[in-house]
């Protein structure tokens, strides 16, 4: 069966693009599709590494640096909170350049801060250069906002959780990639510019695979609008919540495992390496799963008893934390890395489901409906994306008090288990409660009155 292809206008613009026709979809969408998807990946992982390499820093700097365990988690927690705002910007931006043009340059613009760490990562460097030029890093986190939103209108709604999984779960994976790296280096004696150097040559094939092989959508150009509308919308807001559970957990371990496991157990920097990529690195892999779960059995039933498995998971880590028990605490803080990948997935997926449900709600059919769901959930996504980030700023002020207060991590897990409380509250009460009333999903299976509820998102 073949279709029309993209019409295409020079500057690798795409002018005509719908992927909801499976005709279009067969013939070339799904080729195009995955080839911008492919190339997102490399440059948001880039991005992710780019943006948690102050957790792995921190693990050079010894006494000689004259920081405290305080002073890192700050530190992590500067970093943590510029990739959160810079999210909001970073989804606009697609909508002002083009996927495919924002790609190049913000894979480009991680050039400054990794250049800007290989300068000044010596002893003997103040304080408050550290923290700016950590500042500096957590651009790295805005590339998984304008991702996530270029690639969501590339697919069609049947096929967003897995795309979108992927998307980030290989994005996600610049975490663990990183610490990787980080652990091969310490463990062979090199310093952190080394590490510095391997990244910056790394970021230029990126932005150049970017140029060659990547595509902007017209459709998605000059729609600045969409975010505006997103944040009028109280799912928009409600979905933040949840993400801070889920991804907020993700990356705010990531940055503090390391100093939990030298400051709480009293790990060196070389014994902590072997164990902080672990986790980070099974979250990622499976927040492609999260995703396709979501598509089969339904975004919200799947994050639901996700918050269950988090919050089992941490309170086994606040009984390990109490007995001094690294064995445990390892085995339990894995778990809860592998539930809040999966958990990301299904959160994501929830997204387009919600605002394609609200589109058919509203008396919107076929195009008009998969065109009104896809612009909000795209912008939506940038904003979530960015409240979610947040949740990792509080997880590492949290590590922060708690260590200066108790001496342990102990009373930070607390407060974490309460929030994943409040996340499996929400989700029952917004989404599985009261179902939303049905209605044809008539874009997105014309052939069969599909129908589609909240429970399903």
């Amino acid at each position: 069966m073949t279709g029309p292809a993209p019409t295409r206008r020079s500057g690798r613009w795409i002018e005509r693009w719908d992927p909801e026709d499976e005709a279009f979809w067969q013939a070339t969408g799904e080729r195009t599709a995955r080839r911008n998807l492919w190339f997102s990946v490399l440059s948001e992982h880039i991005g992710f590494s780019v943006w948690t390499l102050w957790s792995v820093l921190v693990l050079f700097m010894g006494p000689e640096y004259g920081l405290t365990p305080a002073d890192k988690f700050l530190l992590t927690s500067v970093v943590t909170l510029v990739g959160a705002v810079v999210r909001v910007p970073y989804t606009f931006a697609v909508a002002v350049f083009g996927g495919r043009n924002w790609t190049i340059i913000s894979a480009s613009l991680l050039l400054i801060p990794t250049a800007a760490a290989f300068v000044v990562m010596e002893p003997g460097t103040s304080y408050s250069t550290f923290l700016l030029v950590g500042l500096l890093a957590g651009i790295g986190g805005g590339n998984f906002a304008s991702s996530m939103t270029n690639i969501n209108a590339f697919f069609p709604l049947r096929k967003k959780g897995w795309a979108l999984g992927l998307n980030a779960g290989g994005g996600n994976i610049g975490v663990p990639v990183i610490q990787l790296v980080a652990l091969a280096i310490i463990g062979a004696s090199g310093g952190p510019r080394v590490l510095l150097g391997i990244y910056i040559p790394l970021i230029v094939v990126a932005a150049v695979l970017a140029a060659l092989f990547m595509d902007n959508l017209s459709s998605v150009k000059n729609d600045t609008g969409a975010a505006k509308d997103a944040a009028r919308d109280a799912h928009t807001w409600i979905m933040s919540v949840l993400y801070i559970g889920t991804f907020g957990s993700f990356i705010g371990y990531s940055f503090a495992f390391g100093q939990v496991l030298t400051n709480g157990f009293g790990r060196t920097p070389l014994q902590a390496a072997y164990l902080t990529f672990i986790g980070p690195l099974l979250g990622s892999l499976i927040r492609p799963l999260g995703g396709w779960l979501a598509d089969r059995y339904g975004g919200a039933r799947i994050t639901l008893w996700n918050y269950v498995g988090m919050a089992a998971a941490t309170a086994v880590l606040i009984v390990a934390s109490m007995q001094k028990s690294l064995p445990l605490f390892v085995s339990a803080f894995v778990v809860l890395f592998v539930l809040s990948g999966l958990g990301n997935g299904s959160t994501f997926k929830m997204i387009p489901g919600i605002f394609q449900a609200k589109a058919l709600a509203k008396g919107l059919e076929g195009e008009a409906a998969v065109a009104h769901g896809r612009r909000l959930s795209g912008a939506s996504m940038g904003l979530i994306g960015a409240v979610g980030a947040l949740g990792g700023v509080g997880i590492n002020l949290a590590f922060r008090q708690s260590f200066l207060s108790y001496g342990s991590g102990t009373g930070a897990f607390v407060a974490f288990l309460a929030y994943y409380g409040v996340c499996f509250a929400v989700t029952w009460a917004v989404y599985l409660r009261r179902t939303a009333a049905r209605v044809p999903v008539t874009a997105a299976a014309p052939e069969a009155q599909a129908q589609l509820s909240y429970a399903e998102v």
